[in-house]
């Protein structure tokens, strides 16, 4: 009910603009609206894109130690198997591209998310996302001088024809990784501000809450590891 969702989003912590502190954690979150409920499956889909981004970077040695929110500690570090639809379509299916194949899984989980929980919002993240995978994954394909259209994920989802040039050029001027994942958390930022159905008090409002949240996490990490990097090498 509408009225539900009014009170209930009300009754939310506010959140900040990037570079302030989340008031609540996304499991904190998740775990006391119910992770099987309408919303914790809403911000479940979203939180789990956090997830995947951090099993990514374990398994390839960027970071020692995992902190899941949806997924577990087990699957995270590729020690169980990963919830179903995000599994391999085939027995074997894992060749050299297997990490693009899981994302185009999760992408397309998420859209199917939204279209089934009543959020037009999830959907267009889906895209989005999706396409902002793409424009990197194709600008680093670039440097590296080898064919980028193999990487690209998720073509037939809504909102992938963004124009990611401007951010693309400040992201690779980008003094350091991390600064250079700061110009990425901000359009992902800025993209929902112009698509977050504000007032609206419907299930986009709690997704747009989700992904808020979610990026405050990133952009505090970021700045967490920049300074820890910094203290390292004085």
């Amino acid at each position: 009910m509408q009225a539900d969702r009014y009170y209930y989003l009300s009754a939310l912590p506010a959140l900040g603009g990037l570079g302030s502190v989340a008031p609540i954690g996304a499991a904190h979150l998740l775990e006391h609206v119910g992770e099987e409920t309408k919303r914790g499956k809403l911000f479940g889909t979203v939180f789990l894109l956090n997830d995947l981004l951090e099993r990514e970077a374990f398994l390839a040695g960027e970071i020692e130690e995992v902190s899941p929110v949806v997924l577990t500690v087990q699957q995270s570090r590729n020690e169980a198997s990963l919830p179903e639809f995000l599994a391999p379509q085939l027995e074997g299916d894992l060749d050299s591209l297997e990490a693009d194949r899981l994302w185009e899984r999760y992408f397309h989980h998420a859209a199917e998310m939204g279209r089934t929980l009543g959020s037009p919002l999830l959907v267009r993240w889906a895209g989005y996302e999706a396409a902002l995978r793409n424009a990197l994954a194709e600008a680093r394909a670039k440097r590296l001088g080898i064919e980028g259209a193999s990487y690209r994920v998720g073509d037939d989802l809504p909102d992938c024809e963004e124009d990611f040039s401007g951010m693309l050029s400040e992201w690779a001027a980008a003094e350091t990784p991390l600064a250079g994942l700061r110009v990425v958390i901000r359009a992902r930022w800025d993209w929902l501000g112009m698509n977050d159905a504000w007032f609206s008090f419907s299930e986009d409002e709690l997704v747009a809450y989700a992904v808020r949240l979610m990026l405050l996490e990133q952009w505090r990490r970021s700045m967490h590891e920049e300074e820890q990097t910094a203290a390292g090498t004085a």
